[in-house]
């Protein structure tokens, strides 16, 4: 592909990674049963008790079932990635209906959405500082562009409380999220103009006691395929 191509490309990107933002910063705004955190450099949310006890407890048991070591772009534990991960089934009408409800909460067509991913940690076990979002110098990058392109949204639910450790923590920021039950945290990678934030890198610290389970869902510039 030529460079003005993808220079094209980009542009065209960038112009939908701020249209979404402007999409979902509204749904969530005007939405009462959102709050938005407290900080000036990322448009982060969260929403209390999005999903129930008995939800929760379902959904540990599918994360279970389905959990193996954490992959990244670089490889088995590559980057710091000690964690145990697997996509859920997009069939199972039980997930279909929950991913429903985040799309709802969001206003996201489903079709940009990425199949649900659970993640479970044990004692030690973390994700070190990283970005949910893709730059153009990484050698997935094409590959990436053909399956939707950028991702744009993070939606990430907390399964059960953590005795000890396990926060979510924007490294950047002066920002702590400790696990809460059913809770649902939502950020974009991007700003407001659609490109990349720096200030959306993010890790999840070492559970020193207990296990922690969370789901995540990202979201696309284009169709996800």
């Amino acid at each position: 592909m030529s460079i003005f191509a993808k220079t094209t490309r980009l542009s065209t990107e960038t112009l939908a990674l701020k249209r979404v933002g402007e999409v979902v910063r509204k749904r969530l705004t005007q939405d009462p049963g959102v709050y938005r955190l407290p900080v000036d450099e990322l448009e982060i949310f969260g929403v209390a008790q999005f999903f129930s006890e008995a939800e929760c407890n379902r959904l540990m048991t599918i994360v279970e079932s389905v959990a193996r070591p954490s992959p990244t772009y670089m490889g088995t534990d590559a980057t710091g990635r000690t964690s145990y991960s697997g996509d859920v089934d997009p069939n199972d009408p039980f997930v279909i209906m929950l991913q429903r409800r985040i799309d709802d909460l969001m206003g996201i067509d489903p079709a940009y959405g990425e199949t649900i991913q659970g993640q479970r940690y044990h004692p030690g076990q973390e994700f070190r500082g990283h970005y949910d979002h893709f730059l153009p110098s990484q050698h997935f990058w094409d590959a990436e562009q053909r399956r939707g392109g950028q991702r744009s949204w993070t939606a990430m639910a907390y399964l059960n409380a953590v005795e000890e450790g396990g926060t979510t923590d924007f490294t950047r920021l002066d920002l702590s999220i400790p696990p809460q039950p059913g809770a649902l945290l939502i950020w974009n990678n991007m700003k407001p103009d659609g490109t990349p934030n720096p200030n959306a890198m993010h890790a999840g610290m070492p559970v020193v006691r207990g296990v922690k389970y969370v789901l995540t869902k990202w979201y696309r510039a284009r169709p996800w395929c």
